[in-house]
């Protein structure tokens, strides 16, 4: 019996969420998809894992773009569409910004007037300020969210969409500026910018607005199942409507001719054709590696690559205490936390191998207390440096750096609770870049894509989306795609990329 078919209509390259994103709308339009994962389950860094009867998430934070079930958002209205059930928690608040050297100590909850009041109760004046901003966010976020899908003229961009094209040009400390804030209440609007990685000098103020318009606007959640519920339901799901999907099945070539691609080859040596391909694989991997013959890798691919940069990518300790959160000093989900929230500072912190003392800190507990057995805590030390300095550690130093790094931030975050970590470590797990490049194969272990800036983000991708489309019938669906990165974002990103196809086929036919 043949394990494949002869002839697909779209092959995806990876079963993280952006390719089940892509497979489920796909397979919704009636289109026969073939999903080649080189991992044995699905999801891609939405995952967790199990140590010692503890199951640890193994990378999200939040997710933007749900809401509310009475208010659902851009991605809830996805999964209820495509028949995807997952149990959504909503986090307790925003977060919560504790800057000791600045004496900012403040719990920020969601929706736009309590956001508003939080400022104001530490900063008098500036609470106006905040929902002149919010609403600024808002709207600029109401347009990203149309123009994304449907392409449009200049004149008609001006005219229906002012507050994105007056503020796309400017980052987001410059439209803070703009609005006359005082240090401290930019220092507590502040924290989301880790999200991006970008200092908020250069940090695109078109990014910001969303994250700051999604998060404080419709709160963020997490899957009670951890996000590995998530990556699951949306595979079974796949494949309840028809999706192949393949485990243990590495790509190592796509196939091209005259420009177009046409199939793929596995590792194992199986030739499979297709009329399109999606790659989860970054655009550094595809076209220096990947595409067969070599002589259909355009000369524009390689100049788009050199004039991109990679973002940030993750250094993170999971944990599980041997207490109770409240035992430690712990009262909220999410904190930031550092001696400063200079982003200019932190960003050269970055760039390094440590210390890293700006923290993005999670408890579980605190939104999904089923999660984590009765009298224990599971908490999670994040920090997002660039990938360069890591490529410099030896094969023999390795794990004494990353002991050493992950030591420090247990320490730092000890302090501010009051609480000695160490002393309560029951199970510890540590990833870094080579954890995640290992694991999922992504381009220099990159969780966030390439960096935003004025030149290279959503909207600028938007304008070069054709131009960037080197290859016909190849598009690509990640953190690296239009949308950037996170996993919301990363959903959207497969939902373009087969959107793509879909109106490529829908033309054709048209032409007939």
């Amino acid at each position: 019996m043949k394990f494949f078919k002869d002839q697909y209509d779209v092959i995806i390259i990876g079963g993280a969420l952006a390719g089940l994103a892509s497979a489920l709308t796909l397979s919704g339009k009636g289109m026969d998809v073939l999903v080649l994962e080189q991992h044995n389950l699905s999801g891609g860094l939405a995952t967790s894992y199990v140590r010692n009867g503890f199951e640890m998430e193994a990378t999200l934070h939040e997710m933007m773009s749900i809401g509310p079930r009475e208010h659902p958002l851009k991605i809830r209205k996805f999964f209820d569409e495509m028949g995807v059930n997952i149990t959504w928690l909503r986090v307790p608040e925003a977060y919560r910004v504790i800057l000791p050297n600045s004496g900012i100590d403040v719990t920020v909850p969601a929706g736009f007037e309590n956001v508003a009041q939080a400022v104001e109760a530490r900063c008098p004046g500036q609470g106006e300020k905040v929902m002149k901003l919010l609403r600024l966010c808002q709207s600029v976020t109401d347009s990203v969210n149309i123009v994304s899908v449907t392409p449009m003229s200049k004149p008609m961009m001006l005219r229906k969409h002012p507050d994105l094209v007056r503020t796309a040009g400017y980052s987001a400390m410059e439209v803070l500026d703009a609005f006359g804030f005082s240090k401290e209440a930019i220092e507590i609007l502040s924290p989301y910018w880790i999200y991006v990685g970008n200092p908020l000098s250069t940090l695109p103020f078109t990014v910001f607005a969303v994250l700051l318009a999604d998060y404080f606007g419709g709160g963020s959640y997490i899957c009670r199942g951890f996000s590995h519920e998530m990556s699951l339901a949306m595979a079974e799901r796949a494949e309840e409507l028809g999706v192949q999907i393949e485990y243990r099945q590495r790509v190592e070539k796509i196939l091209v001719k005259d420009n177009r691609v046409y199939g793929v080859r596995t590792r194992r040596g199986d030739e499979i054709h297709a009329d399109y391909v999606i790659s989860g694989a970054y655009p550094h991997t595809v076209y220096s590696s990947m595409i067969e013959p070599r002589s259909e890798v355009p000369e524009g691919a390689a100049r788009m690559l050199n004039g991109r940069k990679m973002s940030l990518t993750c250094f993170s300790v999971a944990m599980i205490l041997d207490d109770t959160p409240e035992n430690f000093n712990i009262h909220s989900y999410s904190v930031f936390t550092g001696p400063t929230m200079d982003t200019e500072k932190i960003w050269k912190q970055l760039q390094t191998l440590g210390p890293y003392e700006y923290l993005a800190v999670i408890c579980l507990n605190m939104a999904n207390p089923k999660a984590v057995p009765e009298g224990y805590t599971q908490l999670s030390i994040t920090s997002l440096p660039r990938a360069e300095p890591w490529f410099e550690v030896k094969a023999e130093d390795y794990y004494d750096v990353k002991r050493k790094v992950a030591k420090q931030m247990i320490e730092e975050y000890s302090k501010i609770l009051g609480v000695n970590l160490l002393d309560h470590i029951v199970e510890i797990e540590t990833e870094t870049p080579m954890t995640v490049a290992r694991y999922t194969g992504a381009w220099n272990g990159g969780i966030y894509g390439f960096a935003h800036n004025q030149d290279d983000n959503i909207v600028a991708r938007l304008a070069m989306q054709e131009e960037d489309r080197f290859i016909s019938g190849l598009e690509f669906a990640g953190a690296h795609a239009i949308s950037g990165n996170g996993m919301s974002p990363s959903i959207t990103n497969g939902r373009k990329a087969a959107k793509n196809i879909l109106d490529d086929v829908a033309a054709g036919e048209a032409g007939k």
